[in-house]
């Protein structure tokens, strides 16, 4: 089974070597368009309209700002057929603060 968590470090390792994955980005739009490091954006709330747009055949790694809402979505994820969920520890902040420092906080 895949690991619940991901840290950004593995992220950006999956980025680097071109691993296929799926970034869900499950901040709310105006947080999105503040900042983001790329992915799809798909809020919270409307994360159950949007399970026909995933597939179990790639990693599916779920971020916020913090890595709390996603943690939920992932959770949820994983409940509704998708094992293959996975919440990316600390979000935005930790990429920031670990991956890139020009990724804006707020």
């Amino acid at each position: 089974m895949v690991p619940f968590e991901l840290t950004v470090e593995e992220l950006k390792k999956m980025r680097d070597e071109g691993t296929p994955h799926q970034l869900i980005d499950c901040r709310r739009a105006d947080e999105f368009s503040f900042s983001n490091i790329g992915g799809t954006l798909v809020e919270m709330e409307t994360i159950p309209d949007h399970l026909h747009d995933f597939t179990e055949d790639t990693p599916l790694v779920v971020m916020c700002r913090t890595g709390a809402r996603s943690a939920r979505v992932a959770q949820y994820l994983r409940q509704n057929g998708f094992p293959n969920a996975q919440n990316l520890q600390g979000g935005i902040y930790a990429w920031s603060e670990r991956i890139d420092p020009e990724v804006k906080l707020y």
